[in-house]
């Protein structure tokens, strides 16, 4: 087999992230940025904390855009000169050198290319993840905080900032369930295709004869709500319960009843926040979640009937998307795409990029009607 001329490489890694600049247009986002920069320097910028926040949030994400644009350019130009160098020199360490940093500009020019498949309605939202045990009993509310543990740490590592809403402690170990939020620009389009059953199989520790237990963790991932969503509510179609905040918490937060679930009548969405001390504060949090959902729901109707005029099957939201095996042997594979990985305790520490990236490819392609 004819080896792949390295300069050939370059001369297409550079094409295509051309591409991806055309798309994700950098004068427009640069113009962006001077924008919200003006926006970010007001005195009065913190008088709303809320948008203060939106704002400084894109900016920094918007930033990290254009500086990774950038660095990949500036990457491709030195790839070239490390190659020359090598050839000149006949030195066989720099090649080496040189063909490890090819390798990881493939990977890293891949990677952002996934970024310019986000151009669904709601892509760019922030997203609102909520997690909640299945089959498996003590084992699966372990499973629920594992789930929890693991999108944090993925947040984490991209900088994301994160907010707990809710938090439902099990009896005996874990979680019922948690909502979150994660405050990125395009979190919704990055983490939508994480939507359905995941399925742990391990020895249980709660297990005093070490069996091998089977438990189930749903995800479900939703769009925070935009003011210029139309998502009406009746009151009337509102059960709200107020209740004792439950588990580790602030001592102002779980002396009250400021705890709110509210539970939407129609079509028996349920949603609760309990992280704020004010029971106003709650309701008004579990109300976003509420619309976010409904959001959703909606969003899936109208797919749904769109695909039932074409003649086009839907896929199932809520089914089984990955496995997480850590006996008999040690696996993580997503039944979708057939991406797998041989190091969970990795993957449970927050290492999605692969998974995710795979995902959006398979979404895209889903939705696009073309089969790979």
């Amino acid at each position: 087999m004819a080896l792949i001329d390295p300069a050939e490489e370059i001369t297409e890694l550079t094409g295509t992230l051309n591409s991806i600049q055309d798309v994700l247009d950098l004068d427009a986002i640069r113009k962006q940025l001077e924008e919200l920069g003006e926006q970010a320097a007001a005195p009065d910028l913190w008088n709303d904390q809320e948008h203060a926040q939106k704002v400084t949030s894109k900016l920094s994400y918007l930033q990290g855009e254009v500086n990774r644009v950038e660095s990949l350019g500036q990457r491709l130009e030195d790839l070239t000169v490390l190659y020359e160098l090598a050839a000149a020199e006949d030195d066989e360490e720099t090649r080496e050198e040189a063909d490890r940093e090819l390798a990881s500009l493939k990977s890293d020019i891949g990677a952002l290319e996934v970024r310019t498949l986000l151009s669904g309605e709601y892509d760019a939202r922030e997203a609102v993840v909520t997690i909640n045990s299945q089959a498996g009993g003590v084992d699966a509310a372990d499973w629920a905080q594992m789930l929890l543990r693991m999108y944090i740490r993925w947040a984490e590592r991209k900088g994301y900032p994160t907010e707990v809403y809710e938090t439902s402690y099990a009896e005996e170990a874990g979680i019922k369930s948690a909502t979150f939020t994660v405050k990125a620009p395009y979190a919704y389009g990055t983490l939508r295709g994480e939507h359905g059953t995941h399925r742990l199989v391990r020895i249980s520790p709660f297990d005093n004869q070490g069996r091998r237990q089977t438990s189930f963790a749903g995800v479900d991932v939703v769009p925070v709500v935009e003011t210029t969503d139309h998502i009406d509510i009746n009151e009337d179609d509102l059960r709200v319960d107020v209740y004792r905040s439950s588990g580790p918490g602030g001592q102002g937060v779980n002396t009250t009843d400021s705890a709110v679930r509210l539970t939407h009548l129609p079509t028996g969405i349920v949603v609760s926040c309990q992280n704020e001390r004010s029971q106003l504060q709650n309701k008004a949090t579990a109300m976003a979640v509420l619309q976010s959902k409904l959001l959703e729901r909606k969003r899936q109707e109208e797919a749904a009937a769109l695909n039932e005029i074409r003649g086009e099957a839907t896929t199932s939201w809520g089914t089984q998307i990955r496995n997480y095996v850590l006996h008999p042997y040690q696996i993580v594979k997503d039944l979708r795409t057939g991406t797998e990985a041989g190091n969970p305790s990795s993957v449970l520490d927050g290492d999605l990029d692969e998974f995710i990236e795979s995902e959006i490819r398979w979404t895209r392609r889903q939705e696009s009607g073309v089969d790979q």
